[in-house]
């Protein structure tokens, strides 16, 4: 999965917000804990519906090949018990795009167990729906920078 969107802050402020624990457990759906434990490595807890199944992951989060503040790599694994596993990248960058900033964002993932029991089209409609609400909660912080770029 792959998409592009615009972001109405300067790159500077959206690397910081991708950098933020806080940031993104706020704007990831069902985040419970996302605590900084070694440089660039972070314990994940959160909980997941796909479909009929529930789960409650647990992980870890790394943050590689870092380009600051262009593009970085995100790594996560994680167990869901009965449900589960799932494990995955993302390759993120920012482009400066005129007041805002263009963020582009490529994910491959795999899954075991129960999860990959539901059929790769469930659990594709609800990657892309998690990513959505990601995004909506994550450009609804800076609806000021908006203002102030228009």
């Amino acid at each position: 999965m792959s998409s592009t969107r615009l972001i109405p802050a300067p790159q500077e402020a959206v690397w910081d917000a991708l950098n933020d624990a806080d940031t993104l457990q706020s704007c990831i759906a069902g985040c419970e804990r996302i605590e900084l434990v070694a440089p660039d490595t972070y314990d994940v807890a959160m909980a997941v519906k796909v479909g009929p199944v529930s789960a409650r992951f647990k992980g870890r989060m790394t943050l590689s090949d870092i380009i600051e503040p262009q593009s970085y790599v995100i790594r996560f694994e994680g167990q869901g018990g009965v449900a589960g596993f799932a494990k995955g990248q993302a390759a993120v960058s920012l482009v400066p795009e005129g007041a805002g900033t263009l963020l582009s964002y490529t994910v491959h993932a795999q899954i075991g167990g129960k999860l990959a029991q539901l059929g790769a089209r469930l659990v594709d409609s609800s990657a892309r729906k998690m990513a959505d609400e990601f995004f909506g909660k994550f450009l609804a912080r800076f609806e000021g920078h908006a203002a102030t770029a228009t």
